[in-house]
C-alpha cells in the first residue's frame, strides 16, 4: 500500500462525514415520503419569490455588476435576471437573491436559512448535468437535511460566537449536494466535507452596521461546496473528522462553547426524520427572532385599538440569547441606517407595527426607515428578558405596552407565526410567493413560475432554471 493510499484511507475514518456521505450517496427521490417532497417544493417555490422580488432593489445589481466585473463567460441562468453566468457565480447570485430580503425560510432549533444554503447549489448544479426534475429535489433534500442537522449540533453556538450559520453549514451541504449531482461515490461525498472544512467562515459583523455581507455567505458556501466536490471526485485527500476532529468546525469555530456540541444530532435518525418540513417560511420580511414581536404589536393595536400617539413606552420581550443581534447595540437599532439595519431591530419593528399597522416590504424603505412618527416610538422601545421563552425551539417574544392614560396591554407569541403547528399553509405560501413575485412581472408571469416549480417532479432542471429567468 503506498502511503497516499494509507493516507486516503486513514482520511475516510471519520464516521460521521461518512455516514452523511452513505445518505447522501444512498437517497432516492423513491425514498422520500410524499409529503416531504410536497413541502419541499413549498419552500422552493417561497424562495424563488423572495429571489424575484430582490431582483427590484440596489444591492442586487450591485452584486451582479461586481460578480460580471471579474466574470468568465457562462450560461447559466440567475433567477429574475437576464444576465448569465458561469456556474459558481449563477450559485453565487442565486443565493444573494434567495437570501437577500431576510424573508426566506428558518429552522427554529437550528437558526438557518436552509434554502438559501442549498437551492441554488442543487438547481444550477442539477441544470448543468442535465439532471431531471426529480434529481433536483433529491438533492435539496439531501442538503436540507445536513445543513439543518449541523446548526441544531451547534445549539446556537455559532451565534454566540460571532459567526453565520446559515454561511458555515452551506459549505457542508453545498459539497454533499454538488457531489451528489456529479456522481461522486460515498467515500468521495466524505472527502468533499473534509475539503470544506477548511472554507466554513461567516463572520456576523454584519450585525453591526447593517452591512449587506450577509448576503453572499449562502451562495459563498455553493462556490466552495462545488470547488469540493470537483476536487474529491479528482482523488484529493481531505481531513476525515471535520466535524468531531481535534481541529474540526465546532471545536475551532466555538472554542470553550465546543461542549455544548451534539454531534448525535448530525446523523440521528437520519432517512426517518425530515427536518426539511421542520423550516419556518416567514410571514415578515425580517430577522426571524423578531416575529413574535412583530405578530404581539399587531395583535395589541387590533385587539385594543392602540394609537401609536398613545404609548408610554413598550417593553419588547425576548429571548435572552436573540439580545446581541435584535437589540443591540441599542443607538443603531433606534435608528437603523439602512432596511437591513432595520431587519435586525426589535425597536423599529415593534414601533413601525404600531405606527403603520403591518410590516412588510414597504417598511423597509427610505421612507419609513425616516418616518418621525416611527423613529419616535422607537425611543420608547426597551427589550428585556422573555421569562416564557421557549427559544430555540420556538422564537418566542412578547410584549407588554403602557399607554400615556395609564393602561397597560400585554401579549405573548409562545409559538411564531410560520412554525411548529402555526406553520403556513399552501395557500398563504402561495399567496407570499404571488406577492413578491409580482414586483418584478406580472400577474401571469408569477403563475407560470408557481405552476413550473409546484410540478417540479416531472420537470427537468435545465426547464426550471430557463423558466425562473427573467423575461
Amino acid at each position: 500500500m503506498t502511503t497516499a493510499t494509507k493516507t486516503k484511507a486513514a482520511a475516510l475514518s471519520g464516521q460521521i462525514s461518512r455516514t452523511l456521505g452513505d445518505f447522501a450517496h444512498g437517497l432516492t427521490y423513491d425514498d422520500i415520503p410524499a409529503d416531504i417532497r410536497e413541502r419541499a417544493k413549498y419552500l422552493i417555490l417561497d424562495s424563488v419569490g423572495i429571489a424575484m422580488a430582490s431582483t427590484q432593489h440596489e444591492f442586487a445589481n450591485c452584486i451582479l455588476a461586481g460578480i460580471q466585473a471579474i466574470a468568465e463567460p457562462g450560461d447559466c441562468p440567475v433567477i429574475g435576471m437576464k444576465a448569465r453566468l458561469g456556474m459558481r457565480d449563477a450559485v453565487l447570485m442565486n443565493g444573494a437573491l434567495v437570501h437577500g430580503l431576510d424573508y426566506d425560510d428558518t429552522h427554529m432549533k437550528s437558526v438557518v436559512h436552509a434554502t438559501a444554503a442549498t437551492l441554488p447549489t442543487a438547481m444550477v448544479v442539477a441544470a448543468r448535468e442535465g439532471a431531471s426534475g426529480k434529481d433536483v429535489l433529491t438533492a435539496y433534500i439531501v442538503g436540507m437535511e445536513v445543513a439543518i442537522r449541523i446548526g441544531e449540533a451547534a445549539n446556537f453556538g455559532f451565534h454566540h460566537r460571532g459567526y453565520h450559520a446559515t454561511g458555515v453549514v452551506a459549505h457542508f451541504a453545498s459539497a454533499l449536494i454538488a457531489g451528489k449531482l456529479l456522481g461522486l461515490d460515498a467515500a468521495q461525498l466524505a472527502t468533499a466535507q473534509g475539503v470544506v472544512c477548511s472554507t466554513a467562515m461567516a463572520s456576523q459583523e454584519f450585525v453591526e452596521d447593517g452591512a449587506w455581507n450577509k448576503r453572499l455567505h449562502p451562495g459563498w458556501g455553493g462556490v466552495a461546496g462545488i470547488m469540493a466536490a470537483g476536487q474529491a471526485k479528482h482523488g484529493y485527500i481531505a481531513p476525515g473528522k471535520p466535524y468531531e476532529g481535534r481541529f474540526g468546525i465546532f471545536k475551532n469555530h466555538l472554542a470553550d462553547l465546543e461542549s455544548h456540541v451534539d454531534y448525535a444530532a448530525i446523523t440521528d435518525q437520519l432517512g426517518d426524520r425530515w427536518a426539511v418540513v421542520e423550516s419556518a417560511i416567514k410571514p415578515y420580511p425580517t430577522c426571524h427572532f423578531t416575529h413574535a414581536i412583530a405578530d404581539s404589536a399587531l395583535a395589541l393595536r387590533e385587539r385594543h385599538g392602540i394609537e401609536a400617539t398613545n404609548i408610554a413606552r413598550i417593553r419588547a420581550l425576548i429571548p435572552e440569547d436573540t439580545v446581541p443581534v435584535i437589540a443591540e447595540p441599542v443607538a443603531n437599532k433606534k435608528r437603523p441606517s439602512s432596511d437591513y439595519d432595520a431587519k435586525f431591530s426589535t425597536q423599529f419593528i415593534a414601533a413601525a407595527c404600531f405606527e403603520r399597522g403591518k410590516f412588510g416590504l414597504a417598511e423597509l424603505e427610505d421612507e419609513a426607515l425616516s418616518d418621525p412618527a416611527i423613529l419616535a416610538l422607537a425611543d420608547k422601545v426597551d427589550c428585556e428578558i422573555d421569562p416564557n421563552s421557549e427559544f430555540p425551539r420556538f422564537f418566542s417574544g412578547g410584549m407588554v405596552v403602557t399607554t400615556k392614560d395609564g393602561g397597560e396591554f400585554i401579549h405573548h407569541e409562545r409559538i411564531n407565526r410560520g412554525a411548529g403547528d402555526r406553520a403556513l399553509t399552501g395557500e398563504e405560501i402561495v399567496s407570499k410567493f404571488t406577492d413578491n413575485a409580482m414586483m418584478a412581472s406580472s400577474r401571469e408571469r408569477a403563475e407560470a413560475v408557481q405552476s413550473l416549480v409546484l410540478s417540479l417532479d416531472d420537470s427537468d432542471a435545465q426547464s426550471l432554471a430557463e423558466g425562473l429567468t427573467a423575461q
